[in-house]
């Protein structure tokens, strides 16, 4: 399968770079146009992958589509381009955009699929949110599922929790960053060197994800399976606590539903 990008923004490159990490597909198989030819050049020539001059170039070329523009781009986009896109399958990842949206600009019988993907797609450890309302056939869904389910957790919801889903997947990598960054700075403070604290705190988070998809096991008894009675955790967790650390988490996602 040939795979356009329309759009080649941070993540579009992300799941470019994460298809060709896991081998999915190979560099020549990737297309891609955006508004800045040479940047796009030089996002593109340097991996492999085929930069096109436009959409309708990139089109007559691939077998499956990914919208990946700004959302006030999205219409000024597909517009001039929307019968050729009738013959694609077209994968969305813009924020915000469902299906019902894309119904309105989109040529009648277009099969299309909107999706919210989060960065960490770039090393094949990424999510992938999903509407399950869309009009792609099931072999058109199975493929989509079979390509980029080599790279990230393919998740359904439904179109009312779309946003918040995508709020926990792709913003998520940001709280999870600053929780890494303070891990290690307490780490530097009682000696240990940086690399070494970065190594530590960010292996700790790939595993302990890893371990509850594995197990399925409620946090809460993770957590109480490494606090041991007047132990040194508990100490830490008590502390977490009594600071809000999970209220905090709580009211950022809440502020950021709210914005």
């Amino acid at each position: 399968m040939k795979l356009g990008f329309i759009g080649f923004g941070n993540m579009a490159q992300a799941l470019a770079d994460g298809l060709i990490y896991k081998k999915a597909v190979t560099p020549n198989q990737i297309h891609a146009c955006a508004k800045n030819w040479n940047k796009l050049l030089q996002n593109t020539q340097p991996k492999g992958f085929i930069p096109c001059q436009d959409a309708n170039e990139l089109l007559d070329k691939v077998d499956m589509v990914v919208i990946a523009v700004k959302p006030h781009h999205v219409e000024e986009v597909i517009s001039p381009i929307k019968e050729k896109l009738k013959d694609k399958i077209v994968i969305s990842v813009v924020v915000n955009y469902p299906f019902e949206q894309y119904e309105k600009i989109l040529a009648p019988h277009t099969h299309h699929l909107s999706t919210l993907p989060n960065t960490p797609v770039a090393v094949g450890e990424g999510i992938i949110i999903c509407e399950n309302k869309h009009s792609l056939t099931p072999e058109e869904y199975e493929a989509f599922v079979k390509l980029f389910s080599q790279i990230a957790l393919i998740e359904e919801v439904e179109t009312k929790t779309l946003r918040i889903a995508g709020t926990l997947s792709g913003c998520g990598p940001a709280f999870a960053s600053l929780f890494i960054e303070a891990l290690s700075d307490a780490g530097v403070l009682h000696g240990l060197p940086r690399d070494i604290s970065y190594k530590l705190a960010s292996q700790m988070i790939v595993g302990t994800g890893k371990l509850q998809l594995a197990t399925k096991a409620h946090p809460g008894t993770m957590k109480d399976a490494v606090c041991s009675p007047g132990g040194t955790t508990i100490v830490g967790v008590t502390t977490l606590e009594r600071k809000g650390f999970r209220s905090a988490v709580i009211d950022a996602v809440d502020g950021i539903m709210r914005k």
